[in-house]
């Protein structure tokens, strides 16, 4: 189980669906999915999942990312493991407003131009995304998952 206090000090990727694409959220300190901080074996099988797929799609980056973030300097680094993803196929969310534990407004920050399709995962992965899908995403707020 990943703790409150875990969640409010770390900035942790977990991946939800659509029921059609594939995004990750970047938590920012921010509260994750009860079926995400349930399961720690869970969230390591996932993370490590995607990470290890290969390349596969160009990205886009959110051209109004800048008007969302004002008060970040936007750089290099800071897009990386954004980027990382998306040319895997995942969409890819930030936290809008970082560091505040109860806010849930996420906003895209990378698109892939060919994304990876909730049906080309392997059973086990797809069985424990649906349930982020199915249980959580009613108390997120994710900004859509096209621009």
């Amino acid at each position: 189980m990943i703790t409150e206090i875990e969640q409010e000090t770390s900035d942790f990727d977990w991946f939800f669906t659509n029921g059609i694409n594939v995004g990750c959220v970047s938590s920012g300190g921010g509260r994750l999915p009860l079926t995400i901080s349930r399961s720690w074996e869970n969230f390591e099988f996932m993370a490590d999942f995607f990470r290890d797929l290969p390349p596969n799609s160009d990205f886009i980056i959110n051209p109004q990312l800048k008007e969302i973030r004002r008060n970040l300097k936007i750089t290099d680094r800071y897009f990386s493991s954004f980027i990382y993803l998306a040319e895997r196929g995942i969409f890819t969310y930030d936290k809008t407003i970082l560091n505040n534990f109860e806010d849930t407004n996420y906003h895209l920050v990378t698109a892939p131009v060919q994304p990876i399709m909730l049906n080309e995962l392997p059973r086990n992965i797809s069985d424990i995304i649906l349930k982020t899908e199915t249980t959580d995403l009613h108390k997120i707020h994710i900004r859509s998952m096209i621009f």
